[in-house]
C-alpha cells in the first residue's frame, strides 16, 4: 500500500485557511447540480368503487409494451405520458377507498390532474338498464368497479391502433416494442424508482423521423405506416377532438377523415382516449363473434352485432366490456388460430 501524505497542520483562525474555505464554498455552489425529477402525488378517492386494474387494462399492449409495465405483486401501474406541460411517469397503485397516484416530470401536475378521467371519472353508467338481459346485469353486479377510461392523449392511441390494423396482436405488440426501444426516450423520474426500460410514447416528430426499412424491420407493412405518418402529420388537429366530449359522430368522422384510419381504427381509438361509451369495434376479427355468441348462442357479422347491439346504443362499448368479462362469449374452437404473417419476406 502507497504511503499516505500526512495531514496539512489546520491553523486555526488563519487568514490562508478561511480564504481556502471560501474558495471552496464558492466552487461546490457553482458546480452542475444533478436536479430532482419533479413529483406530485395525490389518493383518488371516488364515491363508488374502481377496479383500477379492469379500467386500465385496455391501455395494456402485451408483457412487451415499453410505454406501460405492471407490477404483478403489487399492482402498481406504470405508465410513461405526454401533456401539454411536459413529460410524466405516473405510477397508480390500487387502495382501500380508490388508487395512489404519484407522478414524475416537467408534466407531472398535468397528469395528476388529469388522472382521475384516466381512472374513469365521469364514465356515467346510470343510464345503462340490463334488465332484459338478467346474465348482463349479473356480470355488472360482480364487477361494479369497471369503469371506461380517458387517456385525453389523441395521437398516442390512434397510432396503436393503426399498428394493430389487420394483424395478430403478438405482432402489434412486437412491432410497436421494438420501434419505440428504438426510438423512444426514457421516461422521466428517479432511475430508483421508475422501472427500468419504461419509455415515453414517440412524438408525432419521431414517428415522421422512422425510416422505411425501420417499418420493415419491425414487420410493420407499408399501408400501415403510411396511415400513422398521415395520422402523425395532422397530430394538433386530431388532439382538439378532445374539446367535442367522450365520444360522437362529429369525432369520429374527424378521425375518419386521416387516410388509412377506418371504423375499426376510429373506434379502437376513441375507446381508449376519449373514454366514449359508444364505440364497439365494428371489424374486429372477434368482438363480433363474442357479441353474437354471448346474446344469440351463434356467431355473427358486424351487422348481427349492430342489431344485437341497438337496445343499448349509447352504452354499446360499455355492454361489449361486460361481455368481455362473462364466460358466454367464449365458444368451441372450430378452427386454427390466425397466423402471423411475416411482412419482412415480401
Amino acid at each position: 500500500m502507497p504511503p499516505q501524505p500526512s495531514p496539512v497542520p489546520r491553523s486555526r483562525g488563519s487568514r490562508h485557511s478561511r480564504r481556502i474555505a471560501g474558495e471552496l464554498a464558492r466552487a461546490t455552489s457553482n458546480a452542475p447540480q444533478a436536479e430532482p425529477s419533479p413529483r406530485a402525488e395525490t389518493v383518488y378517492r371516488p364515491r363508488a368503487p374502481i377496479d383500477v386494474a379492469r379500467t386500465l387494462s385496455p391501455l395494456e399492449r402485451g408483457h412487451s409494451d415499453p410505454t406501460l409495465t405492471v407490477d404483478r405483486v403489487t399492482g402498481d401501474r406504470w405508465l410513461a405520458v405526454r401533456n401539454d406541460q411536459g413529460d410524466a411517469t405516473l405510477c397508480i397503485r390500487p387502495v382501500t377507498e380508490g388508487a395512489r397516484i404519484v407522478a414524475f416530470g416537467r408534466g407531472s401536475d398535468r397528469a395528476i390532474e388529469l388522472a382521475p378521467e384516466l381512472l374513469g371519472r365521469g364514465d356515467d353508467w346510470s343510464g345503462l338498464d340490463l334488465r332484459r338481459v338478467p346474465w348482463l346485469a349479473e356480470v355488472r353486479r360482480r364487477h361494479p368497479g369497471l369503469r371506461l377510461c380517458r387517456t385525453n392523449a389523441v395521437f398516442p392511441a390512434i397510432a396503436q391502433a393503426i399498428i394493430e390494423q389487420r394483424v395478430t396482436g403478438t405482432e402489434a405488440h412486437g412491432a410497436w416494442a421494438w420501434l419505440h426501444r428504438r426510438y423512444a426516450d426514457r421516461a422521466p423520474g428517479p432511475t430508483n424508482l421508475v422501472p427500468r426500460g419504461l419509455l415515453l410514447p414517440l412524438t408525432p416528430r419521431q414517428w415522421l423521423g422512422i425510416p422505411s426499412w425501420d417499418w420493415h424491420r419491425a414487420g410493420v407493412d407499408h399501408a400501415r405506416s403510411t396511415a400513422l405518418l398521415r395520422a402523425a402529420a395532422v397530430a394538433d388537429g386530431l388532439e382538439r377532438t378532445l374539446r367535442l366530449g367522450r365520444g360522437s359522430d362529429e369525432i369520429t368522422a374527424r378521425l375518419r377523415s386521416v387516410p388509412g384510419v377506418g371504423v375499426w381504427t376510429a373506434a379502437e381509438t376513441t375507446q381508449r382516449s376519449h373514454g366514449d361509451p359508444d364505440a364497439p369495434s365494428f371489424g374486429d376479427f372477434h368482438v363480433a363473434h363474442w357479441v353474437g355468441y354471448a346474446l344469440r348462442g351463434e356467431r355473427t357479422d358486424d351487422v348481427g352485432m349492430r342489431d344485437l347491439l341497438e337496445p343499448w346504443r349509447g352504452h354499446r362499448q360499455r355492454v361489449v366490456r361486460l361481455i368481455a368479462l362473462s364466460d358466454r362469449r367464449r365458444e368451441p374452437r372450430r378452427a386454427p388460430r390466425l397466423e402471423p404473417a411475416d411482412h419482412r419476406r415480401r
